[in-house]
C-alpha cells in the first residue's frame, strides 16, 4: 500500500512514527487518514483541533472541530498525519472545487476542508500519543522544548553534553564555541557554533545561536539570543520562564498571546534578534529586540522595532 506521512504543525516531541504508520496500515485502505492525538487540560483544549473518537479498539474519529468556541474533547490534534495516497487525489479535487466557488481561494485548510469532512465517514482515525508533545509557536515554548531534547540527549548520547564543575544540568556546547572555565552554564543551555562566552558569565535556560560574543560577568536567563549578537560586560538579559504545573498530568505548555487585554506585553522569554549589540551594564527584561539594534539603555516589557 502507498502512503504519505506528514508533519504540518510547528511542534516538538517524541514522535513514534513507525508505530503510528503500523497503526495506519492495519486499516488496509489507501483512502484513510490517521491523526496523532494527545490529551490536554479541558481549559486549553479549545486552542487546538479537537477530536471525538469511539472506542479505543478502532479509534475511528466521529467528530472533528478546529479550535471550537466551547469544550468538545480534551483529545487534540498534534499536527502529525499519515495519509493514504488516495487522500491526495481527494485534496486535489477539493482544491479545484474551492477555486471554482463563489469566493476563489489559492489554498485549502487541511483541518476544515478535509479532516472535518472525513470525520464520521470511516476514513479518519486517531493514533493516541502519550509521550512528550508541545507546540512551538513562541520563544518560551522553544526554550521549554529544548530542555526536553537535551534530556533525550542525556539518555542517548551523554558524551555530547558538556561537563565540568561550572556546568549545571544539561548543556550543549558546539565544538567550535569557546567558553571560559569560570563561566557558569545550565541547566537547559545550548551554545551555537563560534560563540564566545568569557569569564564570569552566567547563562541558564537560554539558547545562544552561532557567532555570539558574551563579555565578562554578563548574565543571560530565560532568553533566546540570535546569531552574531554581542552582549556587553555586566549586562543582564532576562525573561520570564514558561512553566508547566507538575501536579497536572495533562498539562502542556500553552502559547500565550503577545499582548494582554490592556495592550501591554505579556511576560515571556526575552528575544534578541541577530546582529544585536547590548551595551555594557544595561538590562533587557521581558522584551523582544528585533535584529540589527544597538541597545545603549535598559528596557523592560517592550518590543523594539
Amino acid at each position: 500500500k502507498q502512503w504519505y506521512q506528514r508533519r504540518v504543525a510547528i511542534t516538538a516531541g517524541e514522535f513514534p512514527l513507525q508505530e503510528m504508520l503500523n497503526n495506519h496500515l492495519r486499516h488496509g485502505r489507501d483512502d484513510v487518514i490517521t491523526i496523532m492525538g494527545t490529551e490536554v487540560e479541558k481549559a486549553h483544549s479549545v486552542l487546538y483541533g479537537c477530536i471525538v473518537s469511539n472506542d479505543a479498539n478502532s479509534n475511528e474519529v466521529e467528530h472533528y472541530v478546529e479550535k471550537p468556541e466551547t469544550f468538545v474533547s480534551n483529545t487534540i490534534n498534534c499536527g502529525v498525519y499519515v495519509l493514504g495516497v488516495a487522500v491526495l487525489d481527494h485534496m486535489k479535487k477539493v482544491y479545484q472545487e474551492l477555486q471554482c466557488g463563489a469566493v476563489s481561494t489559492d489554498c485549502i485548510w487541511l483541518e476544515r476542508n478535509i479532516l472535518a469532512k472525513f470525520a464520521g465517514t470511516g476514513r479518519l482515525f486517531v493514533y493516541r500519543h502519550h509521550g512528550f508533545w508541545s507546540q512551538v509557536k513562541t520563544p518560551g515554548t522553544a526554550v521549554f522544548a529544548t530542555q526536553y531534547y537535551l534530556s533525550i540527549q542525556r539518555k542517548q548520547k551523554p558524551a555530547s553534553l558538556a561537563s565540568g564543575p561550572n556546568i549545571i544540568g544539561d548543556v550543549l556546547i558546539h565544538p567550535t564555541a569557546k567558553v571560559s572555565s569560570s563561566a557558569v552554564l545550565g541547566p537547559n543551555v545550548t551554545i551555537g557554533a563560534n560563540t564566545v562566552v568569557k569569564d564570569g558569565v552566567r547563562i541558564k535556560h537560554s539558547i545562544l545561536l552561532d557567532g555570539c560574543e558574551v563579555e565578562p560577568h554578563a548574565c543571560i536567563l530565560y532568553s533566546a539570543v540570535g546569531g552574531n549578537t554581542h552582549v556587553g560586560s555586566w549586562a543582564r538579559i532576562e525573561g520570564t520562564p514558561t512553566v508547566v504545573n507538575p501536579n497536572q498530568p495533562l498539562a502542556h505548555v500553552t502559547n500565550p498571546s503577545t499582548f494582554n487585554e490592556d495592550g501591554k506585553l505579556n511576560p515571556n522569554i526575552t528575544v534578541l534578534g541577530h546582529n544585536t549589540t547590548i551595551s555594557k551594564g544595561t538590562m533587557v527584561l521581558n522584551s523582544i529586540i528585533l535584529p540589527y539594534k544597538d541597545i545603549a539603555h535598559s528596557y523592560k516589557n517592550v518590543i523594539l522595532l
